[in-house]
């Protein structure tokens, strides 16, 4: 069940003054133009808090004068391996073409079908086109946000090659039930872990529950580079190197055996991922102390509900979403504004963008419903304090 803020969702409107959102919304259109004084993200924050490691790892880095792969991404691969959990890691030029690159190394091409979530970035089910593939969306599980198994099972067909769940928001998937699903159909599965660097389930990180895994370093990512950057993650030597010949133009030796990609993770980023990986647990702990400030002061706001926290580290907040009931989400974004909080929306409905793969309006019930009514606020490193303590007296 989802962690309630508040036990009264959906009452017909009455009463203004019964309403905590309608009242928010009054006060902030009545509000004079407020200046943002907590944006969505700042990227500034983390970086200025180790700025002498990360010029540090650029120098060398510059002073080495190797620039693409070599010996900072090779270390930086060995250093996720061991995070995550896996044999072996592969540097990417991006998270998407860590999708991409990993359904191409787990055997997936033209004519099959792959499983994934409707409620994700663009980049899923864009990966899976650009191999070849359909994507068939299947709705999602109303507490993780993640691929429901229980409804993944109905849309298996012969032509269903592999699953692709993506752990959203931070949170992981029920992966115990998706691998279940995966023997028993022979499937092979590539996790979307793009936003869930440092989760971990059960004692097992998220990047090592599939067959492979796909990490994202863009910036605003929980471990994010100065500019893209992408991890393969995997436990098999044979997809590691596939996915080792497709990042350089399929060169296999002294030549090149299939159409690959131009995606090599370059040193600078790989220097400087090197420099920010020690302090990702102290950042994922402040993730997690802010999520349980908002969970505290939300508590017993009409209309919003907070969103699960399981405990340890099975969600690492890349983003908090409050679901905001009622069709009342922009009220409450007008009243954060009015207070100089940036918020954002994710995610549209992917479904109906993907219109020519078969799924109409109202398929998708869970779904479309965390579209219409998730609220993501800010969640970052270094923003503790400050204008979000006023915000939480509020």
């Amino acid at each position: 069940m989802e962690a309630s803020c508040t036990a009264k969702i959906g009452r017909p409107l009455g009463n203004p003054l019964e309403f905590p959102l309608l009242s928010l919304y009054l006060a902030a259109s009545f509000a004079p133009e407020t200046k943002v004084k907590l944006p969505f993200r700042d990227l500034s924050l983390e970086n200025q808090s180790i700025r002498d490691e990360l010029l540090q790892a650029l120098t060398e880095t510059l002073d080495s004068g190797t620039f693409i792969l070599g010996p900072k991404v090779a270390a930086f691969e060995a250093a996720v391996a061991e995070r995550v959990g896996t044999r072996v890691a592969v540097g990417v030029a991006s998270g998407s073409d860590a999708l991409v690159i990993g359904l191409r190394a787990l055997g997936v091409g033209p004519g099959d079908e792959v499983i994934t979530s409707p409620f994700t970035f663009v980049a899923t089910p864009e990966a899976i086109v650009r191999v070849g593939a359909r994507p068939v969306f299947v709705d999602i599980d109303q507490e993780t946000l993640a691929l429901d198994p229980q409804r993944v099972e109905d849309a298996i067909t012969p032509r269903t090659r592999a699953l692709l769940p993506v752990h959203v928001f931070g949170r992981v998937a029920d992966m115990a039930s998706i691998m279940d699903l995966a023997r028993r159909h022979g499937l092979v599965v590539l996790e979307d872990a793009a936003q869930a660097m440092g989760a971990k389930l059960d004692g097992r990180s998220a990047g090592s529950l599939g067959h492979a895994a796909a990490f994202s370093f863009f910036p605003t990512k929980n471990l994010g580079a100065l500019g893209d950057g992408g991890m393969l993650t995997t436990d098999s030597l044979q997809v590691a190197e596939i996915a080792r010949s497709l990042r350089q133009h399929g060169k296999v030796g002294p030549g090149f055996e299939e159409v690959g990609y131009n995606s090599r993770l370059d040193a600078l980023q790989a220097a400087v991922l090197l420099a920010k990986l020690p302090h990702l647990e102290r950042w994922t702990a402040e993730r997690r102390a802010i999520a349980a400030q908002y969970a505290e002061a939300f508590r017993g706001m009409d209309g919003v509900t907070c969103p699960l926290d399981p405990g340890g580290d099975a969600h690492v907040f890349h983003q908090y979403a409050v679901r905001v009931a009622g069709g009342r989400r922009e009220v409450l974004a007008a009243w954060l504004a009015s207070r100089g909080v940036e918020t954002k929306v994710y995610y549209s409905p992917l479904a109906s963008q993907f219109a020519g793969y078969g799924v109409g309006a109202g398929a998708l019930p869970v779904a479309e419903r965390a579209a219409a009514e998730l609220l993501c606020l800010p969640v970052y490193g270094g923003m503790a304090g400050g204008v979000l303590g006023e915000l939480l007296r509020a």
